[in-house]
């Protein structure tokens, strides 16, 4: 083979691997995501806190935890599916661990409270886990015990913790709602005392924002329930 030829051989095999190469770079391989799914009584917050947190791609409203495929809301609402009201979250592991969203959680939801949160009561707005695995549940259930030792108030915590069942995506209005009606958003949380309640139960921290829960300064003893407001005309 002549110089000339070798040099041509060699030019070819570098422009095809280097052609490989910048297909890799800009396409790659699928980024690897998973599933988390979470009761926090009324979807509409709950969408809007984790969606604050990095590492979350998307949240989506919908019912889990009933005995009727595909309910509305209206069926819902009425307390005979036995549905409660959660968010699924996609999420990249890279970026987001399964145990930093528990905490996030946690601390976005009053656990003393059973069939109910903050304003809006009855079985839809209990709070749960949902673990779509054993790996979710055995972390779940050492959030939960963690949360026992450290918790900074009294009363016992409720909350459940069950392996997931079929999720429903609610109605589109209820997707997205906190961007799309910000002012009424912003009205129902406030008025319905979320934060406020929160913030008795764990001190300034927001959710989203929060070290481990051992790491938190106690509040004050807090019963379970108190100053709550309730007004179920809200929504």
């Amino acid at each position: 083979m002549s110089a000339r030829l070798r040099v041509r051989s060699l030019a070819a095999m570098l422009l095809a691997a280097l052609g490989s190469n910048l297909v890799t770079a800009q396409t790659g391989a699928p980024a690897v995501t998973a599933k988390a799914t979470f009761a926090g009584g009324c979807f509409w917050c709950v969408e809007a806190d984790f969606d604050k947190v990095g590492g979350v791609i998307s949240t989506t409203s919908g019912y889990i935890g009933g005995k009727v495929a595909n309910p509305t809301y209206e069926q819902v609402s009425a307390k005979t599916t036995g549905h409660a009201e959660a968010v699924e979250i996609v999420f990249d592991p890279a970026r987001v661990s399964y145990e930093q969203l528990l905490e996030t959680f946690w601390r976005s939801i009053d656990p003393t409270t059973k069939d109910a949160q903050f304003c809006d009561h009855g079985s839809p707005y209990r709070t749960a886990i949902f673990a779509h695995d054993a790996a979710q549940l055995k972390a779940a259930q050492a959030s939960l015990a963690a949360l026992q030792n450290g918790k900074p108030f009294k009363a016992p915590i409720v909350t459940e913790i069950v392996m997931a069942g079929p999720f429903y995506k609610a109605e589109d209005y209820h997707q997205d709602y906190y961007k799309k009606n910000p002012i009424r958003y912003q009205y129902y949380r406030t008025a319905c005392g979320r934060d406020a309640r929160l913030k008795q139960l764990w001190g300034g921290a927001t959710p989203g924002s929060m070290g481990p829960i051992t790491s938190q300064r106690p509040a004050s003893p807090l019963a379970a329930g108190e100053a709550s407001p309730k007004n179920p005309t809200l929504r």
